[in-house]
Order: structure tokens, then sequence, then C-alpha cells
């Protein structure tokens, strides 16, 4: 939660400020890795500000030479840039809206990016390591536009200023002229956004859309310009990182991270057991909840059935214990069905945005073990998200691990014997 507003500070909230929402990224379950620090988090709220820095088109100016580019870029406002040919360059500018917040999201950690996101590395050690792999995250990614006054409609467009207050859209970058003469065009990683239909009483996946850098919303696909698909997006994904947006109506009808916590305490008040050590099983604090402990309950996926861990069986051929998010290959035969499968420790989903309803933590993800309710695990499980540029694919949304086929087993534990 952001700080109170100092007077002539821009960057966090006044007294008791307006709340546009907030965006969670999906795949770090409540925190990142390192943690969250300064504008570096997994999810980020949008307060309306002391002042309005919201930006609209206004003059419109066709250059022929590279000299003419420069004297509109000197003046020190808000542009950007269509190069249609060497020769020449049609340059938008923007003036100041006062009616309008602007907040921008983007790999870069310079001042204009208010919330700075990097590659999520799908499944913990899975993939490239992302310090090493380029980066497929722009710079200057997106940015997001709140309207300062009721309703408080939220848009987003492909692309951010940069410190120079400039968005260049190169000679090779798909561009096209609107019915109303007006430019536009997409960037090169680009910014897919999806919006989920009947959401939150009974979600189903819409369809990924392309959005532009003047936020018309375009098919997948840089040769499909057919008309634009209106409506606000829910979900946004930036190549390899995806994005939630929630609406502070929505967050009052979400579950909270203290709900979550009552779940915890009721299962393990249930005292599950290990059906052959008999141990008493229980999950650990969700603070806590991001490291093995001696009590954490295990799971073979094939079958659901939960035990303590235990060393029987064949031996691991992967991560024998494996830290959250990292997927294990140990296979192991279920002593109370037989079934050979997976056994993989269980982890309590920690990041409420996530969750379609406010449902028994009753399901698991497959293949890395993360817990949630039925709902949500069949949501994720049926939503096939961005993986590369051209493929989709359902992942966890705490880990980001690839989900097998169904992608989720129901649990089932163990009550006391006494």
């Amino acid at each position: 939660m952001n700080s109170p507003k100092k007077d002539g500070d821009d960057d966090v909230p006044v007294k008791d400020p307006v709340k546009y929402g907030e965006l969670v990224i999906l795949g770090y379950n409540g925190s990142l890795p390192t943690g969250d620090r300064g504008r570096r988090k997994s999810r980020f709220a949008l307060y309306r500000r002391a002042k309005a820095n919201g930006v609209k088109p206004s003059a419109v100016h066709i250059l022929n030479t590279p000299q003419d580019t420069k004297a509109v870029h000197s003046r020190g406002q808000h542009s950007i840039s269509f190069t249609l040919s060497r020769n020449q360059t049609v340059v938008v500018e923007y003036c100041h809206d006062n009616s309008t917040d602007m907040f921008q999201i983007g790999r870069s950690t310079e001042s204009p990016i208010d919330f700075v996101v990097t590659d999520t590395s799908g499944g913990g050690k899975e993939g490239e390591d992302p310090s090493i792999a380029p980066s497929t995250i722009s710079r200057f990614a997106c940015r997001v536009v709140c309207e300062r006054n009721p309703p408080y409609t939220a848009r987003i467009y492909a692309a951010g200023f940069d410190s120079s207050k400039n968005i260049f859209l190169g000679e090779k970058a798909t561009k096209w002229k609107n019915p109303d003469g007006h430019m536009d065009g997409l960037t090169t990683n680009g910014v897919l956004v999806m919006h989920p239909e009947g959401f939150p009483e009974d979600p189903k996946q819409g369809l990924w859309r392309e959005i532009s850098v003047c936020g018309t919303f375009m098919p997948c696909g840089r040769h499909a310009l057919d008309p634009p698909v209106e409506n606000w997006r829910r979900v946004r994904a930036v190549r390899y990182v995806t994005v939630l947006w929630w609406t502070c109506e929505g967050l009052m009808r979400a579950p909270t991270l203290r709900h979550l916590e009552a779940l915890r305490q009721e299962l393990n008040a249930s005292r599950p057991q290990c059906p052959v050590g008999l141990s008493t099983l229980a999950f650990p604090s969700l603070p806590r909840s991001h490291s093995l402990e001696e009590r954490q309950p295990w799971v073979y996926l094939t079958c659901g059935h939960v035990h303590g861990r235990h060393n029987w069986g064949q031996r691991p051929e992967g991560v024998e214990m494996p830290g959250e998010g990292e997927v294990s290959t140990t296979r192991r035969e279920c002593p109370l069905c037989r079934t050979v499968g997976p056994y993989v420790a269980l982890w309590l989903g920690c990041e409420p945005a996530v969750y379609v309803d406010a449902g028994a933590p009753t399901h698991a993800f497959v293949p890395c073990g993360h817990v949630c309710s039925e709902r949500t695990a069949r949501y994720w499980a049926e939503t096939p998200l961005p993986h590369g540029t051209h493929a989709f694919r359902p992942v966890c949304p705490f880990c980001s691990s690839a989900l097998s086929t169904p992608g989720w087993t129901r649990l089932i534990f163990q009550g006391p014997i006494d």
C-alpha cells in the first residue's frame, strides 16, 4: 500500500485517495522471489494523482526531412512518431489532459515507468535464466490511462513514452491510417489483451486481441487488420509476463489474504493425517509458505491421495525436495491405491487476485502442486495464456508452470483416526 501523498508529489496518493484498481502479475504467488521493492513488485495499485498527468492527441505533422523531425521533438512535448519511409514521418503531438491519469509499465527502470516488470520464468527453474536470455518485454511496454472522474474508466495502450516523452514506430513496424485519418500501429513485442465473459459468477475465456499504440483492439496476427474490438479488457499479457487488471469493484468481490488464511486454519483444524505414517499434516502460515516444513502435505498427483513426506518407493528422477514453483519428477507408487505417478509437495495459493471464488482449497494444479478452490483450478486449466510469440498454453497462476491435461487433481485428505 502506498503512503499518503505529500504536497507536490505526483507518485504516491493523497489522503483518502481514489483507487482506480490494481495490476497483479501472474506466477509469483503473492510476492517476487527477491521481495517486493519500490517499483518492482508483484502487484501495483493505481491511485488518482494529486495532479493529472494524462495526455491526449493534438497537432499532427507530416515531415519530409530529419531536420523537421528534430525540430518537432525539441519542443519537449509528448509525441508519437510513425516512420513511413526514409523521407516521410508522421508525428502526432500530445498535449496535457487534465481529465486523465497515465501510468506506464515496462522493463526499464527509468523514471517514466511506474511499474517495472521482468520476464516470468515458468515453473521455477524451467526455461532459460531471465538474467541471461534476452528479454521479450519492451523497455516501455504499455501505458494505462484512467479517467479521474466516475466511473473511472481505464484504458490500455501499447508502448510507453520514453524519457524524452516520445514513442517511435520504425519503418518496419505495422502501421495504418484509421478511417478518421489518424495514424495507428503495433509495437515489436506487442501487448495482448483478453477479457473473460461472465466474470465472476460464471467466468469464461474471451478472445485474445492485440492492442495498438492508440488503443485499438486488433485480432491476433499482424496482417489481420479487421475492425477493432471495443471494451476494456481485464487480462493483459506483455509477452512473457501476464498481468491481471482488477477494478476496485472487482476487488471488493474477490477473496482477501485474510480469507485465505482462515481457509488454511480451517483445513489444518480438521487435522489431516498421513494415511501411512499417521502423522498430522499442516499447511504453514501464508507468509512462511515458500519453503518446505516438516509437516508439509505431499500428494500423489495421479490419484490425489495426500500423504506426509516419505522416502519409500522409486528413487527420484529429478528434484527430490523442490522449493515452491519447482516441479519434481519424482514418481512413486501410492500405498493406498497402487497408482504410480508424480509425488510432489503441496503449496497453498497465496495470491487472492487469481481466485475466481472464495471456495475451500480442495484441488491442486498438476504438476506443481499449488492448492486452490475447484472453480479456480478449472478456470485456469481451461485458460490458455500467451507463450512466446505464437503459442498459447494454460499455466499455474501461482508459479507459471505449464499445466498438463486436465491440469488439476482433486485432493483426498484422510482425517484423524481418533
